[in-house]
């Protein structure tokens, strides 16, 4: 059917006024959130791709956010790789009611809801196809009770496919913060994320750079072990704020392992803090 025929007043209109027509108007995919739900702000933390330490990102954020005293959850929407969990020592089974299901409460107060909360062997793998990870994600937004929320920060996989697709459309994401590392391919991939979210019309508050470099112990020397970091031009060519520089620091990866991710002594996101608070 031609746009004249989807027209109800084709006879009187011609393809440059129906440009501005309601029927021209892109579809609402945004689903309603759970009824006892009431969340100020959602932050999506992409990546474009794996092992970037998206999640750490997340957790650092999320910890950073309540230790200045707002109300935080977090939805981890990487269905196949859920790592947030483990970083804050939680375990299932979630609450489950007529409303809604309740998320689980870390140790800090970060309310968290992943897949791994919802199976029964922590290590069994999800082998499901992309509608239907889509639409756990979806469910995570309409079926859990998140009650009051200044900031929801939503841990996404990597890559640009069905799950960033269907968090841009589904929620009311507020802004995205990328994540990447000092390797040129990935600077590629930054570029990737970015136009993606333009394509759907998200802020991008900055971009996070991980694994910037290692800090001798002895002399205090940046040793970069990934290479010289070009985000700095990256940002200034996508015209974006660059929120940190993350150090190698192995104290980092013993707190996540031991579920204790908030108990790291960390001031490298200040300025990531900042522009989530700014909105």
């Amino acid at each position: 059917m031609s746009d004249r025929e989807e027209c109800a007043s084709v006879s009187s209109c011609d393809r440059e006024s129906c440009e501005g027509c309601p029927s021209k108007e892109a579809p609402n995919f945004q689903e309603e959130m759970n009824a006892l739900s009431d969340i100020k702000h959602v932050i999506g933390v992409v990546s474009g791709k794996g092992g970037v330490g998206k999640s750490f990102v997340t957790s650092t954020l999320a910890s950073e956010l309540r230790k200045a005293g707002y109300k935080v959850g977090i939805l981890d929407a990487d269905i196949t790789g859920p790592s947030i969990p483990k970083m804050y020592g939680i375990h299932g089974p979630v609450e489950a009611t007529e409303s809604g299901s309740y998320p689980i409460i870390a140790e800090d107060g970060t309310k968290i809801m992943s897949i791994n909360l919802i199976l029964e062997d922590e290590e069994k793998p999800v082998v499901w196809r992309g509608p239907v990870i889509a639409g756990v994600v979806k469910q995570f937004w309409t079926d859990i009770i998140w009650e009051e929320l200044d900031y929801l920060l939503v841990d996404m996989p990597p890559g640009t496919g069905d799950v960033p697709l269907t968090v841009f459309q589904s929620l009311p994401v507020d802004g995205i913060v990328i994540v990447t590392s000092p390797q040129e391919l990935v600077q590629m991939i930054v570029k990737k994320a970015y136009h993606m979210a333009n394509m759907m019309d998200i802020p991008v508050l900055g971009v996070v750079e991980n694994y910037s470099y290692v800090e001798c112990p002895d002399c205090g020397k940046h040793i970069s072990v990934f290479g010289e970091s070009h985000i700095d031009d990256v940002a200034k060519e996508l015209g974006i704020d660059v929120l940190g520089k993350l150090p190698l620091n192995a104290d980092y990866a013993s707190k996540a392992d031991a579920g204790k991710i908030y108990d790291v002594d960390f001031d490298y996101l200040e300025k990531g803090v900042e522009a989530i608070r700014a909105l």
